[in-house]
């Protein structure tokens, strides 16, 4: 039979979060840590269960210096328990306003602070250890009117007590960890929990090791720094997601311990278990219409935030019509010249209370075309990602949010994804993102083809043209090559987008025409005169910023050319 050692007492939250983890094991109580984690480490237990975060009184430090007792075992998985504190009394007929004395852990106390101050305001506290007993004690020694027990209601009810008052800590979630031998398996919603040797002083290396995690899109969960007691240097406790067996992972502390600390050995692993989330998420599933590049890389995506996640497209053996009932959210990420004809193809079958995410790079007809067909209890917003598949993350990537009046809770929880990963996100309206994608994508795709076709009319070669352009000019070819060694399907689809985007073409081609007309003519001064005036517009603090950015491209062009 599995043994788990926790701590005592019987029905406390501890034995409760053992029970559980595993309802057929024989639980062995402690009756603190050091004897908890000693037993563990001594082979009298498979496995130790021990609390290190409650939601009202934050991290248990203390728990997590035990851990370098521990030199064999992992951490392996987690319990999280919803702790039912209740008042509890002994007398049939005592109140809130004749209570005197209280009996409580201390950390109950500390998870109860609001409620004590709130109702109980000058009442005395006695901090004990074993509940059980000293309700026995008190029972014992006399008179009990006056004094009251805050427990779980588990325990309060098993010792006879009344309860008076129930849910005294709303909210309050504690976090069990569970300490085995063998390092648990990855199951693909993983996290890894790491701690540091003492760390010789170094500028930045705190900031460094962070980033290293950041630069590979990994995310860090649990952060905090103590110095040691003995040495008085640096150490640190980290939770990151992943599973160390990961290679972005196991590459990330590699680097940090030959490049930032630059000593081996210097780094712990706690260990590797299915990831927690103390968070509340609302959506449990989303369902993709489109099997393209795009939706793999967000559908990967969402599956490592523990989402179950179905594909659907004109080659899956799973229909959309069949998808849409199994899931909460449906994401549409189709080419652009059919987005809308899908999404009237299938929002009206998207019931009340879920959610449709439109992954699309044209908004006001899109969104027209979403509010128009689907119910109106189903929520809707558009995103426009501005990065393609190659992407290794979304870290400093911008993203366009088109919210509407029925953008709810899900799309919020959608857009939190977002900004987890990284993402720098800027709200649009419908006719706002089309008017700017216009200048971000439109504009400049249809000058890389004019341009591409402007020299292939004039028998310009790519040799005439690195002779003859300066680290500047160089800039409309760049982008021209890149639309140009891409899926040129993509860059059609950009080029025919609908709404206001057509009026930024339009509206550059007369302005064009007008230029050439004024530099044919010689019009230098009209030509001084527009150049400022644009200037005006423009702002001199946005073309500061501009110029210290194509410096720095030169700068990296000049040392590639």
């Amino acid at each position: 039979m599995t043994t788990i050692a926790t701590l005592g007492p019987e029905h406390s939250l501890s034995w409760q979060a053992a029970a559980q983890y595993d309802g057929k094991a024989n639980i062995q109580l402690y009756p603190h840590v050091k004897a908890l984690l000693d037993a563990f480490a001594a082979g009298e237990a498979d496995y130790a269960v021990l609390p290190v975060y409650n939601t009202r009184e934050g991290e248990k430090k203390q728990y997590f210096r035990f851990f370098d007792q521990i030199k064999a075992g992992y951490w392996v998985d987690n319990v999280i328990l919803h702790s039912n504190l209740s008042l509890g009394v002994f007398a049939e007929d005592e109140t809130l306003e004749s209570l005197r004395m209280l009996v409580g852990k201390r950390e109950v106390f500390n998870q109860c602070e609001e409620f004590i101050e709130n109702q109980l305001p000058g009442v005395t506290e006695m901090s004990v250890q074993d509940i059980g007993q000293v309700i026995e004690e008190l029972r014992a020694a006399g008179p009990t009117s006056g004094k009251a027990v805050i427990d779980n209601a588990e325990t309060l009810t098993a010792h006879g007590l009344r309860i008076i008052e129930r849910e005294v800590a709303p909210h309050n979630r504690t976090r069990y960890a569970v300490l085995g031998r063998a390092l648990a398996p990855a199951t693909g919603y993983d996290a890894t929990t790491l701690i540091t040797e003492p760390l010789d002083d170094r500028v930045g290396i705190l900031v460094d090791i962070l980033n290293e995690f950041s630069r590979r899109g990994i995310n860090i969960v649990d952060m905090r720094s103590e110095n040691d007691i003995k040495t008085q240097k640096l150490r640190i406790y980290l939770e990151a997601e992943g599973h160390i067996h990961n290679d972005i992972m196991a590459s990330a502390i590699a680097h940090i311990e030959s490049r930032v600390i630059q000593q081996q050995g210097m780094i712990r692993l706690l260990g590797s278990f299915p990831r927690v989330d103390m968070r509340t998420k609302h959506i449990k599933s989303f369902g993709f219409i489109g099997t393209g590049a795009m939706s793999k890389w967000f559908a990967d995506r969402l599956a490592s935030e523990g989402y179950e996640v179905l594909m659907t497209g004109r080659t899956t053996t799973l229909r959309p019509e069949q998808m849409i009932d199994r899931v909460d959210v449906v994401v549409i990420c189709v080419p652009i010249s059919v987005t809308s004809a899908t999404v009237r193809q299938y929002g009206p079958l998207l019931g009340a209370g879920k959610a449709l995410i439109l992954l699309a790079g044209e908004s006001e007809e899109t969104i027209k075309s979403a509010l128009e067909t689907t119910n109106e209890e189903v929520e809707v917003m558009l995103v426009h990602n501005l990065w393609g598949p190659q992407a290794a993350t979304m870290k400093d990537k911008n993203a366009i949010v088109v919210r509407t009046s029925r953008s709810g809770m899900f799309c919020s929880e959608f857009e939190a994804f977002l900004y987890k990963h990284g993402a720098d996100i800027y709200h649009d309206s419908p006719s706002k993102h089309d008017l700017l994608m216009g200048i971000g994508q439109k504009l400049p795709t249809v000058i890389s083809v004019a341009l591409a076709m402007t020299l292939n009319e004039n028998d310009i070669t790519s040799d005439d043209i690195a002779s003859h352009c300066t680290l500047t000019s160089l800039y409309p070819i760049l982008a021209m090559s890149r639309v140009h060694s891409q899926n040129p399907r993509t860059y059609a689809e950009i080029m025919a987008t609908s709404g206001d985007s057509r009026k930024i073409v339009s509206d550059f081609a007369k302005n064009l025409a007008t230029v050439v007309r004024m530099a044919d003519a010689a019009t230098i001064p009209g030509l001084c005169t527009l150049i400022d005036e644009n200037a005006e517009h423009l702002t001199e603090t946005f073309l500061q910023a501009r110029m210290r950015q194509a410096k720095a491209v030169d700068e990296v062009l000049g040392r590639m050319i």
